[in-house]
């Protein structure tokens, strides 16, 4: 992974400092709390419903042991023994003092880790796949893509007051693990007709209160002329996106109403004049990023392995842990762990300090001291002895950490909601526990198979509840909570946008409702191998309508 330069270092230190004194400005009373605001924002603290609240940027999700026990020391000292992991691959601590805030940024930067621009209307956190480095179906690794976007925009100045918040995504995989359709830019690298290596460009993707999927602007962009090409795109937005009202400023707003030809036009125009600045990349310098993102050293290991095999045999709990949980690894004799924090009635995304410590111990013993966050609100250790697995499983299992339940319906995503959001109009952990208590058996789960639930506490959609298989979204309605739903979404290379069922469902109500759809799938699929979207897609909506309101 990319380690600081004395720069780099310097910069985060001296970002500290400066924030330092702003908060001493704050607590004394010099600045008030909305001239503190913008200040504050800059440093990744939200002032929630019950304290403030400090998003740790993870840049495209990849974290080292020392930095996860840093994560746990902060929540150990700081915060109340827990971190949350969010779909933007970050971590949030829900209940930092004002005061500590400081001390807890410089803790950060002691490990090359900080908040900036993890919040306001500028470039945030570059988003990438959680296999990146070890995916069997990748054609390049994203991750110094992704390395390089990050250094170009950490403190742009043209691009630090943008219109809205700004999210970009990479992908380097046939299979996108990194819903890069649904961010104001996607890049997916691909091969053109001559087997070269590119990017296609996506823009105008997002959720929240007008859900869209990006377009593509661009098949096939030459890998030099990356930063040229997203500086133009971010050029146009700046100059032509709305800033009169919030709700209409984001991308997909200016992509959708100029229209992506008409876009892309303008991009084009603007690309030309900047395509031969010093934003172009030169290969040496491409690969001095990628000498960052080596291959560990992997030991030459047989393909099979009888005493994996053999314990996969005499203990079914471990079978159902690989069936579920574990990858291939592009590495013979390798494989990635996904680690859910999705316990059967726990909070999707929250880990203990005790956890953390624990995990971060297995990184160095097991996968070269390395992990991920993903944006299903689980961790990874992405390089992984096969024959290590078993004692692996057992260790997890030590800490709660073993639950077999990836991509199964208690792998839901929840967002904080109405518990610690000041957004929220509705819960959303409780009701997360409740549908995760209701389908808990394994057996059922696997019965059901692969399918995403994504519970979004509002509008926002914080989870990306529009591209789930099942979509719930929290809605105020006359002072009372209701769940609406939508079906039949996907964050995958195929995105798209769920459709909304019905009407909403009340707190009483909504498990069974969720029930009620998947007993309606089991009915009508044609075979065990056909998957919720795969049946959703074969019938359309109808059997489901029918079963949840009869002749509402």
């Amino acid at each position: 992974m990319y380690k600081y330069d004395e720069y780099d270092q310097r910069l985060v230190d001296e970002r500290v400092e400066q924030f330092r004194d702003q908060v001493k400005r704050r607590l004394s009373g010099e600045l008030s709390e909305e001239e503190f605001r913008p200040l504050r924002l800059m440093n990744g603290i939200y002032l929630q419903m019950h304290a403030y609240m400090l998003r740790v940027g993870i840049p495209y999700g990849t974290m080292n042991s020392t930095q996860m026990r840093q994560f746990a020391y902060i929540a150990r000292k700081y915060d109340k023994g827990y971190g949350h992991f969010t779909t933007r691959q970050n971590l949030q601590f829900n209940w930092p003092k004002l005061v500590d805030l400081p001390d807890i940024l410089a803790d950060l930067a002691k490990v090359q880790s900080h908040a900036i621009q993890t919040s306001g209307s500028c470039i945030r956190a570059i988003t990438s796949d959680q296999y990146a480095g070890a995916a069997v179906d990748e054609l390049e690794d994203p991750r110094p893509w992704s390395e390089i976007l990050r250094q170009w925009s950490s403190l742009h100045p043209e691009f630090t007051y943008l219109p809205r918040k700004f999210k970009i995504a990479v992908t380097g995989a046939t299979s996108d693990r990194a819903a890069v359709a649904i961010h104001d830019i996607g890049l997916r690298i691909r091969r053109d007709d001559q087997g070269e290596l590119g990017f296609e460009v996506m823009v105008g993707g997002g959720l929240g209160r007008t859900p869209m999927i990006g377009k593509t602007i661009c098949e096939f962009l030459p890998k030099e002329d990356l930063l040229s090409y997203v500086e133009a795109i971010l050029r146009v937005y700046n100059q032509f996106g709305r800033r009169d009202n919030k709700y209409k400023a984001r991308i997909k707003i200016l992509v959708h109403e100029l229209g992506a030809d008409k876009f892309a036009d303008l991009v084009e125009k603007e690309w030309e004049a900047i395509r031969d600045s010093d934003l172009h990349l030169p290969i040496d310098e491409i690969d001095e990023f990628k000498l960052h993102f080596t291959a560990p050293s992997f030991e030459s290991l047989p393909a099979f392995s009888s005493s994996f095999s053999e314990q996969v045999s005499a203990d079914q709990d471990f079978a159902y842990w690989i069936q579920n949980n574990v990858k291939e690894h592009k590495q013979q004799g390798y494989a990635i762990a996904n680690i859910s924090l999705k316990p059967i009635g726990g909070i999707p995304g929250d880990v203990s300090h005790v956890q953390m410590d624990a995990l971060a111990d297995l990184a160095d013993r097991f996968s070269f001291g390395e992990l991920r966050s993903t944006h299903e609100q689980n961790l990874v250790l992405p390089h992984v002895k096969r024959d290590d697995l078993y004692v692996l499983w057992q260790e997890l299992a030590k800490h709660d950490l073993a639950t077999p339940n990836s991509g199964l319906i208690t792998d839901l995503i929840a967002c904080p909601g109405l518990d610690y959001c000041n957004l929220a109009n509705s819960r959303s952990i409780p009701l997360a526990q409740r549908i995760s208590k209701r389908f808990g058996e394994l057996d059922r789960q696997h019965e059901i198979g692969k399918i995403q639930v994504k519970i979004s506490g509002c509008i926002n959609a914080c989870t990306h509840h529009h591209v789930g298989h099942i979509g719930i979204l929290g809605v105020d309605k006359k002072g009372q909570e209701f769940y609406q739903i939508t079906l039949g979404g996907r964050a995958d290379e195929n995105a798209k946008i769920g459709k909304i069922i019905g009407a909403g469902f009340s707190t009483e109500d909504v498990v069974d409702a969720v029930e009620t759809i998947i007993n309606t799938y089991l009915g009508l699929r044609e075979n065990k191998e056909e998957t919720f979207l795969e049946a959703f897609n074969r019938v359309g909506d109808k059997p489901f309508k029918e079963a949840l309101y009869g002749t509402r």
